[in-house]
């Protein structure tokens, strides 16, 4: 076992011998669903409420069950159980995708539906915990899967001194910035916190680098943050008089490799979907002074999950 500078263990082995309690429980239930989904396909798609046919049954057992399995099997025999942690976070968001589109095929059979939306949930309530479980096997020291790059760009018809002003309020960001719960800022740092995937919630420290105003805000996350992230955000005067031109350019660590980068764009929090979203809210509230909101285009890009709870337009009344 590993000793860290701070005295604490990284989790170099498995779950079951460093007395990690949902580690171990997920390990078992892994290697009990995926045990199930092989032995008794056409009961699993009974009981989530798809159609008992050939096809579902063939990825009940490959493309479900050998994944549990072998990720159940994994947790408990590798000496680093976070990556398969991580790689049932990915498997859940590929449950959840086939769950969605279950959701709307069978929408109108309200019984078949019933017990998707049930399955849906408790996949959902498997990610949380999958994600908790996870997280704790990342030492203290975050180590990333790889780093990712994110660009958004808009026109607003506002000047550069409105927008820069605007942004440079950074402690009411959240008004625009909907994945965001705070930001408070102190001597030459600002505190951030975020909700991640999952209802996961995710805090960091960030520090101006250069600040130019009515041009341009350049930050980076500050030393020993968990979450490693910079970027800059530019005003430009928009061609032809039609205001400013807006661009975000980000790069950030994603805790967890392609699983986590899987599960977070599902869940609508992956970082270039939220720039994204951002800047349409930030456009609207820069143009018409509030963020207009409806039906058909929730709080952000929550695609999937928050999709289940739409419906067609009816008229008022």
């Amino acid at each position: 076992m590993r000793i860290l500078d701070d005295g604490q263990t990284r989790a170099n082995e498995g779950p079951a011998a460093r007395g990690d309690r949902l580690g171990t429980a997920l390990g078992w239930f892994s290697v009990g669903l995926g045990t199930a989904e092989i032995a008794t396909p056409g009961a699993i798609t009974r009981i989530v409420g798809v159609d008992n046919s050939a096809t579902n049954r063939l990825i009940s057992r490959t493309l479900c069950g050998a994944r549990e399995l072998a990720a159940g099997i994994g947790i408990f025999g590798d000496e680093r159980p976070g990556r398969w942690l991580w790689g049932r976070v990915g498997g859940d968001a590929i449950d959840l995708s086939l769950l969605t589109a279950g959701v709307y095929r069978h929408r109108h059979e309200p019984t078949r539906l019933a017990r998707l939306l049930f399955a849906t949930g408790s996949v959902i309530g498997v990610t949380v915990l999958d994600v908790i479980a996870a997280r704790r096997h990342v030492g203290p020291r975050h180590v990333s899967g790889h780093t990712a790059r994110a660009r958004a760009t808009t026109t607003v018809r506002r000047t550069p001194e409105d927008l820069y002003r605007r942004w440079h309020d950074f402690d009411a960001l959240p008004t625009f910035m909907y994945h965001l719960d705070s930001v408070h800022t102190t001597n030459g740092t600002s505190h951030w916190k975020a909700k991640g995937p999952a209802g996961t919630k995710i805090e960091w420290d960030a520090e101006i680098v250069d600040d130019r105003p009515d041009e341009l805000i350049a930050w980076r996350s500050v030393k020993g943050s968990k979450v490693h992230n910079a970027g800059t955000v530019r005003f430009l005067p928009a061609p032809g008089d039609r205001g400013t031109e807006v661009h975000v350019d980000l790069q950030y660590d994603i805790p967890g490799g392609t699983p986590g980068y899987a599960v977070a764009k599902l869940f609508g929090e992956e970082p270039s979907q939220q720039i994204t979203d951002d800047l349409r809210r930030f456009k609207q509230l820069m143009e018409t002074g509030e963020v207009v909101r409806s039906e058909g285009s929730p709080t952000g890009a929550r695609n999937a999950v928050h999709l289940l709870g739409q419906h067609p337009a009816q008229p008022l009344g």
